[in-house]
């Protein structure tokens, strides 16, 4: 039996393929950018979008797990887009699952799906998910993930992973973003400055999908739904457990790279309202791109949005290897090492 991975050539996505492929595992991605290094391994690639329903059913035929790591991020694009492949994508996924006997569904969401708006301190998963959201990214992963948890039953065992702000060495998202913006002269400090933030580096991600994997497999060897700890049909926040003041944290990047840190702020009200007026702009004048501030990312840059990994800890055997400490000097090293330029 085969591991499909969608979105295997995105940060996470490869990684995880990586460390398939290093335990001597067949494995199947379904993706729509061709991978020919992977190929070159032994990868079969699958060419095809989520909202392919047919292709995405089609993928599921061998497979005994699926670790479904592909979405459409972002905080700017219509609604029905980010539908489309993000419920309707995992609805297909797990369809697929159901008809051709897929035993393992790992899903990877987001800490978004309990976005409230307010500050997020030490939050667990008992918190609901999100149905007022003025992005469509974290609407449509709660969708998803809520289908996902459904899903669970005797034959298919299903998790939902979420892993907050995913960063490491390779990192085409988050770092760079950070950098680019900062070089241009484009970044300010939103609020305080003193908001805490959880992250969490790409090995102790990928660790988390693996580890979540096992325990699946536990349950269904043991087939008894009062096994203590089940994972079975829940979610569970994945992080470094090492919550960071977050302007400090990026202060700290950008002065091991020899850039100036960033010392402009702006109050949180004044940049939602000016996320407002943009979000209004682009939605009326269709502008293409992403707007330069959203209501959303005013809150995400702003408000504390760290998380009690417990439950993780407790019912996966989650551990973070790589600090937070570790993990950005080794950052800093690579991009040294690269002249200072992102991926």
């Amino acid at each position: 039996m085969s591991t499909l991975v969608t979105g295997g050539t995105g940060f996470l996505g490869r990684r995880l393929v990586e460390r398939l492929l290093a335990a001597d595992r067949p494995v199947i991605v379904l993706g729509r950018t061709p991978a020919p290094d992977l190929e070159a391994r032994g990868v079969r690639f699958v060419r095809a979008s989520l909202d392919d329903s047919s292709a995405v059913q089609a993928a599921c035929a061998g497979m005994e797990t699926i670790f479904h790591t592909a979405a459409k991020v972002g905080v700017w694009s219509r609604q029905d887009d980010f539908h489309r492949t993000n419920v309707l994508g995992t609805r297909a996924l797990l369809e697929g699952a159901r008809t051709h006997g897929v035993k393992y569904f790992i899903h990877t969401s987001t800490p978004s799906v309990v976005y409230s708006g307010r500050d997020l301190a030490n939050a667990d998963e008992s918190l609901p998910l999100t149905t007022a959201c003025p992005s469509p990214y974290p609407l449509t992963k709660a969708l998803a993930e809520r289908e996902v948890l459904a899903a669970n039953s005797a034959s298919l065992r299903t998790i939902a992973l979420r892993p907050h702000l995913i960063w490491g060495v390779g990192d085409p998202h988050l770092v760079p973003r950070v950098l680019a913006r900062a070089r241009a002269g484009r970044l300010r400090i939103i609020g305080s400055g003193q908001n805490r933030v959880d992250l969490v580096h790409i090995e102790n991600a990928v660790d988390a999908h693996l580890l979540a994997e096992s325990a699946l497999r536990l349950c269904h060897v043991i087939r008894d739904k009062d096994v203590s700890p089940n994972p079975a049909g829940r979610a569970y926040f994945i992080t470094n457990g090492e919550p960071v003041l977050l302007w400090e944290w990026i202060n700290g990047l950008l002065t091991g790279l020899g850039e100036p840190p960033v010392t402009k702020k702006i109050p949180l009200g004044v940049a939602s309202a000016f996320g407002a007026v943009c979000e209004a702009a682009w939605r009326v004048l269709r502008l293409r791109g992403e707007p330069p501030m959203t209501r959303f990312i005013a809150a995400e840059l702003a408000r504390d949005h760290w998380f009690d990994i417990s439950a993780a800890r407790r019912d996966l055997g989650y551990a973070p290897r790589i600090s937070m400490a570790a993990g950005t000097a080794e950052l800093v090293a690579w991009y040294r090492r690269q002249g200072g330029r992102s991926p």
